[in-house]
């Protein structure tokens, strides 16, 4: 078994240490690991910190250097460039505990005969914070969707995803009018059409947020990146919203109104499916515009 390690980051020199540590802790369990890193333009000493890393027999380090593209593209790349069985995607701000790879051995060869049939895309682990707490709930069910996951099962929290590679390079991150963020969600959206996860109730990855991160920066990443937004909640609302959770319903119909402002683009009803989520849609159009021109 191979597992590739992606990490995109930029100007995070003195964060990647801890991520490095933890790899070299979890490549005593004789898995062969890669740790494919992406440069997004830093300016720090970055380069030299990689360079300063020891490899040993189960852990090898690349290190590639683009201009900067944003997060999602430097994933892109280096989902082309790895060569594992496994890729997770692991932030500068996140590692694993101490025995995740050998959780993620024992858990992938637990249910290989239904990795086998070909219709499971990841094993889907749970996430703690640095004080060891669970960043969301516990799985309710043993296989689902990422849709079904967050929209009608009412997770919040996140989750530490290892995709099989063979399922995954098939997928990008598709970015609009060249930015350089979207959701991670909207690609997984996709690939819950054809596949779905196996849940396993066991953490494998700590995450520190930092303060210049995505979530501490959500409205200016809303509006630097409101294509690629829109055309996410313009999905969503082509879904089937069957037993979706009604305050999942209400987040979607908002931000879906929210980036229609945003983008400028015309009123469009027929993006909606649901008769259901068209009438909420045009109860909640005019508040729901008079709240993003008082917060945009």
């Amino acid at each position: 078994m191979k597992i590739s390690v992606l990490t995109a980051t930029y100007n995070r020199a003195s964060m990647l240490g801890k991520l490095y540590e933890s790899l070299v802790k979890n490549s005593k369990y004789k898995i062969s690991i890669e740790w494919l890193i992406q440069d997004d333009g830093s300016v720090d000493d970055t380069k030299k910190v990689v360079e300063s890393f020891e490899e040993n027999d189960n852990l090898k380090i690349k290190y590639f250097y683009q201009e900067n593209q944003g997060k999602m593209a430097a994933i892109n790349n280096l989902v082309e460039k790895s060569s594992g069985d496994l890729i997770v995607d692991c932030d500068s701000d996140d590692y694993f505990i101490h025995d995740a790879f050998k959780i993620i051995e024992e858990n992938y060869y637990k249910n290989i005969e239904k990795i086998e049939t070909g219709e499971y895309y990841c094993l889907c682990f749970l996430k703690n914070d640095q004080n060891g707490n669970n960043m969301g709930n516990n799985f309710k069910n043993n296989e689902t969707t990422m849709f079904d996951l967050y929209f009608k099962e009412g997770e919040t929290g996140e989750k530490a995803i290892v995709f099989f590679a063979n399922v995954r390079k098939k997928y990008r991150h598709e970015l609009e009018h060249g930015e350089k963020f979207i959701t991670e969600a909207r690609m997984y959206h996709k690939i819950d059409e054809k596949y779905k996860m196996i849940c396993i109730n066991k953490p494998i990855m700590i995450c520190e947020y930092q303060k210049e991160g995505y979530t501490k920066n959500i409205t200016k990443e809303f509006i630097q990146n409101k294509y690629g937004y829109f055309e996410y909640f313009k999905e969503i609302m082509q879904k089937d919203m069957r037993n979706v959770l009604f305050s999942k319903r209400l987040y979607a119909i908002k931000h879906y109104i929210l980036f229609e402002y945003l983008t400028k683009a015309k009123k469009k009803i027929g993006n909606i499916k649901s008769l259901e989520n068209k009438l909420l849609y045009l109860l909640l159009y005019i508040p729901g515009i008079i709240k993003s021109k008082m917060k945009f």
